[in-house]
């Protein structure tokens, strides 16, 4: 373990992974894996979750692609060192903020989507001009296996590191020394991962999870809010850390919202939804064991079927739910969506900032002044009006949770920033040594009068532009004249 992050941080040393046109070979030889391997790619995802190779692709193939793209055309910016404000007595010198890599990073995927959430933190690591060590979830361990044999084929081999085992090698690997973690997967690990970090000051971004809620308002389009809601929760059998985790609305709605999403699932994964080749099932025996243990003691108003063998749960309803109740202690990471009745919206107001901040929040409502009204009064990783999910789908927009949801963000220009030192750059000449005297013993009231001036004193472009032209008025007069004399 310890020889592979060496030789990644000897590669990083020797300074080929800094060159833009290298960024871009590599991002460009991870985009011809994608496409030339797809079929290996969606085969091992799709067995690791029942998934379908069209999901498979939808789910995760596609984002990769499109985050590839955009950072392909966007990183020649990016790299570009942006100029920084001066004050007067620095407007003569160079200024600016260069974005530098931090050096041999470690990123540890998820099991749920075990491809698209292992390959896109790596293509901000790329990006960003470090060397990666890649761990995959070793749950989902076809698509483990693909990632550790196909990035060897197409990425710089010293480079990029993939290491595959279960918590006996991730332990190991948390013992070495890097210089960022990403980590996605659930809070207890979350923990430790920040725990051996600490060891190490090693800064941390932590993809974790929660209870995302779900506030469906009176006046709102029930058919759309439920449609949405419905395709959001099921989506890989509600193994989504931004699924909706339950619903708060008031208690006349639940009938009503039940109806819609039964029609919807029936729309959806038809009659038997067990035969459906769009309904994925639960990872493993371990995990279908917890989900059915939290239907203890529950109201179920539709679904609740199981089968061990398959690790199959139908999507399952409950209704009338005790905010006290063991489904509502953890995150459900299944296909069980519980309603809890709530007076108005400024009960589910109380109710989300009474619990820990979720990875997400959704509202569903016509009345866009209660939309911002909830956001400003509640805090989240993220927010959805009137849809549920999509706000992951733009590289524009911060993926990361707050509080025990998560630490930090990527995607986009933001996956590049999380890997990125934003090192600031100030360069001075040797000549103009005059005004440096200000700021050399001894000191004085004059002196401080000046440095105030000079440090504090702030022109909008009209009146610098003014007081320069004044400067060098200044300057040509006592040239003029000394030339004169």
């Amino acid at each position: 373990m310890d020889r592979k992050v060496q030789r990644a941080r000897a590669a990083f040393r020797s300074g080929r992974s800094r060159p833009l046109q290298f960024r871009l070979q590599q991002l460009e030889a991870l985009r011809r894996m994608v496409q030339e391997r797809e079929r290996d790619i969606l085969q091992a995802i799709g067995a690791d979750l029942c998934k379908s190779e069209f999901n498979a692709y939808s789910q995760e193939v596609i984002s990769i692609l499109g985050e590839i793209d955009h950072v392909l055309e966007k990183l020649p910016k990016w790299v570009t060192p942006k100029p920084a404000e001066k004050n007067l007595l620095t407007m003569l010198d160079e200024a600016y903020v260069h974005s530098e890599p931090l050096g041999v990073v470690l990123i540890i995927g998820a099991w749920n989507y075990p491809f698209v959430l292992t390959i896109q933190p790596l293509i901000g690591a790329i990006a960003a001009g470090n060397a990666v060590i890649i761990k995959p979830s070793e749950v989902s361990e076809n698509t483990a296996k693909i990632v550790s044999k196909l990035l060897p084929q197409y990425l710089d081999q010293d480079l990029y590191v993939v290491i595959n085992g279960g918590v006996k090698e991730t332990t190991e690997l948390l013992r070495q020394r890097f210089d960022h973690i990403l980590y996605t997967g659930n809070t207890a690990v979350g923990k430790i991962v920040m725990e051996a970090a600490a060891k190490h000051l090693t800064p941390v971004t932590l993809e974790l999870g929660g209870k995302s809620p779900c506030y469906i308002d009176k006046d709102c389009d029930l058919d759309i809010a439920c449609r949405r809601i419905t395709w959001g929760k099921y989506m890989n059998c509600g193994q989504t850390c931004i699924a909706p985790d339950y619903i708060l609305c008031e208690p006349s709605l639940q009938s009503q919202i039940v109806q819609k999403i039964k029609e919807t699932v029936k729309e959806f994964y038809g009659e038997n939804v067990k035969e459906s080749p769009d309904y994925e099932r639960i990872i493993n025996l371990h995990h279908f064991k917890r989900i059915i243990n939290l239907l203890e003691g529950q109201k179920i108003a539709y679904g609740g079927e199981t089968d061990e063998a398959t690790c199959y749960i139908a999507p399952t309803i409950l209704t009338d739910v005790d905010p006290e109740a063991k489904v509502m202690q953890e995150e459900i990471f299944g296909p069980i969506l519980p309603v809890v009745p709530v007076k108005n919206a400024d009960e589910a107001i109380k109710f989300i900032n009474d619990h820990e901040k979720p990875l997400a929040f959704y509202i569903f409502s016509h009345n866009n002044k209660l939309i911002r009204r909830m956001i400003d009064e509640t805090s989240s990783g993220g927010v959805t009006g009137n849809d549920v999910i999509m706000h992951f789908t733009l590289s524009s927009l911060p993926f990361g949770g707050v509080g025990s949801s998560g630490i930090g963000a990527y995607h986009g220009k933001h996956s590049f920033d999380t890997f990125s030192h934003q090192r600031s750059c100030l360069l001075k000449s040797l000549k103009r040594e005059g005004i440096n005297k200000l700021r050399y013993p001894p000191n004085s009231q004059s002196k401080v009068d000046w440095a105030k001036f000079l440090i504090l004193k702030r022109f909008n472009k009209g009146k610098l532009c003014l007081l320069m032209l004044t400067v060098l008025g200044i300057v040509a007069a006592v040239l003029v004249k000394a030339g004169y004399y």
